[in-house]
């Protein structure tokens, strides 16, 4: 579901009216079962934390460690579960390092999805 909020503002000095347009994805709390934004990272009614659905639980700065350290041998990979990709890295040790450069600056610009397709969480 989605939300939309509109508030105009006037403004009496300068005649001027402002229009603020919000749009957010609504989600419900697993807990209470109220509608909360997508982007909350607490119920709001019952404090109950929430998981963001679109956001993997492996975390970015472990895959960021593994790329730099093991990425090579494309440790990075099997951990964020792309397994067929981490087999392949290892047969050809990380594209001779150019893949696992490609995979290290995905990784720092957050872009880096697993298995799953989701994004890696920032904790």
């Amino acid at each position: 579901m989605i939300d939309i909020q509109i508030l105009l503002n006037y403004d009496n000095l300068s005649g001027v009216v402002t229009l603020n347009l919000t749009i957010m994805a609504m989600i419900y709390c697993r807990e209470c079962g109220k509608m909360i934004s997508d982007q909350a990272h607490s119920c709001p009614h019952c404090g109950c934390v929430v998981s963001n659905p679109n956001r993997s639980e492996r975390d970015w700065l472990t895959a960021l460690l593994l790329c730099f350290f093991l990425g090579t041998l494309g440790i990075h990979s099997f951990y964020a579960g792309k397994n067929a990709i981490g087999v392949v890295q290892l047969l050809t040790l990380g594209g001779c390092g150019i893949w696992t450069l490609i995979d290290f600056i995905m990784i720092v610009c957050g872009s880096y999805h697993d298995g799953d397709g989701k994004l890696l969480s920032n904790r």
